[in-house]
């Protein structure tokens, strides 16, 4: 059953509770103002004005339990592959043809609407909170978190650079040189709202690569990314000749191969609530599997 309750021991005098909520336990202002009115923060097991004082030794509680509406999001039977479930957050392994989020072209056929189900069946009553994002035809490691808090420490991770994903792709042809940093501006394709292009007047995009392997047509790499910009890596490596195998927008079609060969291999961060370096991975024979490398 999901309980969720954060715990601090406080350390020094003369700090306010809501200077801890704040500065240790790093809870953000949306989060503090939800947490005050429904008086859901503890010392010592009584509920109490956050504007006193703490003393050394008085444990500090915020209940993370309350229940939220998640009806935005409708409900839907679809098989989850989770890697791993605790508490704070479930990790899944995305498969490709299907979409993260709800949209006018899927409504009720995505990854949320299965997590939605299932928060549904173990009793949870949070909202759907994907961590990353991944396209439709791109499959991997995706993380939903089960509460605002661990949402919004995973994502402070994200901007600090701590949360860590790699990934691993087929391209077309073989890289020269094998290794390095790609660094193109990427912007909006002109008259398309899905398609992007490398432009003078885009944002930054930095993409770092390693060749793996190297086969007849085609090549395994590794790639991970300074930045987060929307078809990064496709839109990257079809700029410099070697497009994602499968990639239709940015590339060429396959009949061998339904969907982008482009796996989120790998999530690195810290765990919001332990503070422990935790790290899920799928490895490389596991992606080539997938595919019948002398079609390509």
């Amino acid at each position: 059953m999901y309980y969720m309750i954060l715990s601090y021991k406080v350390e020094k005098n003369n700090l306010t509770i809501n200077y801890i909520l704040k500065n240790e336990l790093n809870i953000s202002s949306r989060l503090f103002m939800k947490l005050i009115k429904n008086k859901l923060v503890t010392c010592n097991n009584t509920i109490c004005d956050t504007r006193n004082v703490a003393k050394q030794g008085d444990i500090i509680k915020v209940n993370l339990n309350y229940t939220e509406n998640n009806d935005n999001i409708i409900p839907k039977d679809i098989p989850l592959n989770i890697v791993y479930e605790d508490d704070s957050f479930i990790v899944l392994n995305k498969p490709s043809g299907i979409a993260v989020h709800p949209s006018i072209l899927h409504f009720d056929d995505t990854l949320s609407n299965g997590i939605r189900f299932y928060f549904d069946k173990i009793n949870l009553k949070k909202k759907i909170r994907p961590i990353i994002r991944l396209d439709y035809n791109t499959s991997g490691l995706i993380i939903f978190a089960k509460n605002e808090y661990v949402q919004e420490c995973l994502i402070k991770q994200m901007k600090e650079n701590v949360f860590k994903k790699e990934y691993l792709a087929l391209v077309h042809g073989h890289l020269n040189p094998k290794f390095g940093t790609i660094n193109l501006p990427i912007g909006r394709k002109d008259g398309s709202i899905i398609e992007r292009c490398i432009s003078e007047n885009g944002k930054t995009a930095i993409t770092h690569f390693i060749t793996l392997q190297e086969f007849e047509n085609c090549s395994l790499i590794k790639c991970y990314l300074d930045t987060g910009r929307t078809h990064q890596i496709r839109v990257h490596f079809s700029a410099i000749g070697n497009p994602i195998v499968g990639d239709t927008l940015y590339g060429k079609k396959n009949d061998f191969y339904n969907g982008h060969a482009l796996l989120c291999s790998k999530l690195s961060f810290i765990h919001p609530i332990t503070k422990k370096a935790i790290d899920f991975e799928i490895e490389e024979n596991n992606f080539l599997q997938n595919f019948n490398i002398k079609n390509v």
